[in-house]
């Protein structure tokens, strides 16, 4: 109290009274502006019950940081000016305390000393609201008329709001009935780390998301599908009879299962799906937009994939709740869209276990989070679709053509010299017998690539295309050479991620911007410059050098071309991908 009167002095706006925002809004921005900025977290306890608040912000620019705060509230308070009624920010609010699973809402009407304590504002307030809550399926509502600043109906019953004969709203928090099931619902224990102190004991320690587990239970691990029994629920306070959700422990099995961090101990009677293509509500969170085909990380419990987004379904305008078609998602935006894994894993969606359902999107370079996602269900071709084993595989198609199969990855600026060492290098393998495909940037945008353009997603799409293409022609044995800008590290990455760690070649030719538009023998720069070609790399759009390429070419005009293919070659010689004798 004191720090606060102080603070009060100082910055608050209630003259010589307490300014209580002051509580929760701690950033000196916040203060400065008099609006809450990022997520305040706040406890306190009655006698009754202790409480974590998670102050979240109202403004639509920061959306993603009231997703942070609501992610794991069980009640959510929905502020209401008096005055001004339910307003657009109110729905916002409401629609993403509904999408992340919150079903307790206290409509708190304040300021209701600025309209005389009204019952007929109030009334009002309520209704509308109620209106539009049953819109997204928010039934379980308590709607309580108060003034904060001047504590009516907070902790007591306020003669001023004779007419009201609800609860308090710290009276109805004592008291509210939190509908945590999830011990009802199956079992579930993702696995966070294999505890192996001595050659006698393996047991498996998580915190249980969900159900209740016993010694003598029958248990299935995903996703591999192995099945034993409980043998001790093992905690350092000494061993439990049973053990329900919210509680860390360490499970000890009858059987020797290989059992790793980040699989999922469930109950076999009611296991978990697993896949590894799913449709899924996405909130953005990144300042770089969301692009389909970019690789990310995805972390869904303590496990963490590879991921894409492989179709964008719709964003949502969280103010209407209308469907807006998209091909990519912004800062602060929330879209349906469809994602696809490098691997399968389990789940439940997130209408049935947050923690099951519910991922973050981790950018692959700076490591940041960049969304926050909720599983809604697996697509059906996640199960339907399944890799048919052939007889005759790579192995055996590179030793019938006398050479290791690789991809020679040359990017680099337009104009750089990419496409001509790649052609020197493909016609003298050729001459010496060796068996090659050049996939060069336009060629390609004649056929497989003729419906994609030039903006950061297509981009994106493009070298996504290019990369699988590249991979089924390594398959057939081929050394593959590619001939692309490739202007984004997280795509070239994606390209290196789908090939053995000695098939693919990154060739960096390196030309400065100068000498590039200098060889513009296509105007392309010329266009770009007048503003007549956007989305140009060197231009209006970035290009990402390579921070460790295999191979780093000077394309100024100090080595010729030809050089820079024979040096490409003798890279490939000593690499061991030409193993068949030369020919002349």
């Amino acid at each position: 109290l004191a720090a606060l009167e102080s603070d009060s002095k100082k910055v608050g706006t209630q003259g010589d009274g307490l300014d209580f925002a002051l509580l929760v809004d701690g950033l000196a921005a916040e203060r400065e502006q008099g609006i809450t900025i990022d997520v305040a977290y706040r406890f306190f306890s009655t006698e009754r019950r202790k409480f974590i608040v998670a102050d979240t912000p109202g403004h639509e620019q920061y959306t993603r940081n009231m997703v942070t705060g609501a992610s794991t509230a069980d009640l959510a308070v929905i502020l209401v000016d008096a005055r001004r009624g339910v307003l657009t920010q109110t729905c916002r609010h409401s629609y993403l305390v509904s999408l992340l699973g919150i079903r307790k809402v206290v409509l708190a009407v304040n300021k209701l000393d600025l309209v005389g304590y009204s019952k007929e504002t109030f009334d009002a307030i309520e209704a509308d609201y109620r209106q539009f809550a049953a819109q997204i399926g928010l039934s379980d509502i308590v709607a309580i008329p108060m003034s904060a600043l001047a504590g009516d109906n907070i902790t007591a019953p306020s003669p001023n709001t004779p007419w009201y004969t609800g609860p308090t709203l710290v009276g109805h928090l004592e008291t509210v009935e939190i509908d945590d099931d999830l011990e009802d619902r199956p079992f579930r224990l993702p696995v966070q780390w294999v505890n192996r102190p001595d050659l006698d004991f393996r047991g498996f320690s998580g915190q249980i998301a969900g159900g209740v587990i016993r010694p003598g239970d029958r248990v299935r691990v995903l996703p591999s599908g192995q099945e034993s029994t409980v043998s001790r629920i093992v905690t350092a306070d000494g061993d439990l009879p049973e053990a329900g959700a919210g509680q860390s422990v360490t499970l000890t099995l009858a059987d020797e299962i290989d059992i790793s961090r980040g699989d999922v101990i469930a109950t076999a009677v009611n296991p978990p799906e697993a896949a590894d293509q799913f449709e899924c509500h996405l909130v953005w969170m990144g300042e770089e937009p969301m692009l389909p085909g970019r690789p990310y990380l995805l972390k869904i419990g303590t496990r963490t994939v590879g991921a894409a987004v492989t179709q964008p379904k719709y964003k949502v305008n969280v103010n209407t709740l209308e469907h807006l078609a998209a091909r990519s998602l912004e800062l602060n935006e929330i879209g349906v869209v469809n994602i696809s894994l490098d691997r399968p894993v389990p789940f439940d969606p997130y209408g049935e276990n947050r923690d099951m359902g519910g991922f973050i999107l981790i950018d692959r370079f700076t490591h940041g989070t960049v969304a926050a996602g909720l599983l809604h269900f697996a697509l059906r071709r996640a199960h339907n679709v399944h890799w048919q084993a052939v007889e005759v595989n790579k192995k055996a198609r590179a030793l019938g053509k006398g050479q290791r199969p690789a991809v020679v990855w040359f990017t680099g600026l337009s104009g750089a010299g990419k496409s001509t060492i790649a052609n020197l290098v493909e016609k003298r393998l050729h001459d010496q017998g060796f068996h090659t495909y050049l996939l060069d940037g336009d060629n390609v945008r004649h056929g497989l690539n003729k419906d994609l353009g030039f903006t950061e997603a297509d981009r994106v799409e493009n070298i996504r295309r290019v990369a699988e293409v590249a991979k089924l022609m390594v398959d057939a044995g081929l050394i593959v050479l590619t001939s692309f800008i490739s202007p984004f590290r997280a795509e070239r990455q994606l390209a290196r991620s789908l090939f053995e760690d000695d098939e693919f070649i990154e060739v960096f030719v390196d030309a400065p911007l100068e000498v590039a538009e200098s060889r513009d023998r296509k105007g392309l720069y010329a266009k770009a410059r007048r503003g007549e070609l956007i989305n140009f790399t060197g231009i209006d759009s970035s290009y990402e050098a390579p921070v460790a390429p295999e191979l780093h070419l000077d394309a100024s005009g100090a080595v010729a071309a030809e050089a820079s293919a024979d040096f490409v070659i003798a890279h490939l010689r000593q690499a061991g991908v030409l193993t068949l004798p030369q020919t002349s």
